[in-house]
């Protein structure tokens, strides 16, 4: 199966880890990231798309991404 994800956060070093981190558990970065002004929070966003092969599974909507 190929899983995606798309990986969200504040314009600060917590993003950063949570990509390095999806990087270490094997997922691949997928396009390019994004970045947007919140106009709510009044602070920019960070966005990252990551997608992961796992063979040998079958994809389900109780297919728990962050498993992965």
């Amino acid at each position: 199966m190929k899983l995606y994800r798309f990986l969200t956060g504040p314009d600060d070093a917590s993003f950063c880890h949570k990509v390095t981190a999806a990087l270490n558990k094997g997922w691949h970065l997928f396009g390019s990231p994004t970045y947007a002004y919140d106009k709510k929070a009044k602070a920019m966003r960070c966005g990252q798309a990551v997608v992961k092969d796992i063979d040998g599974q079958e994809y389900g909507p109780d297919t728990k991404l962050s498993d992965w």
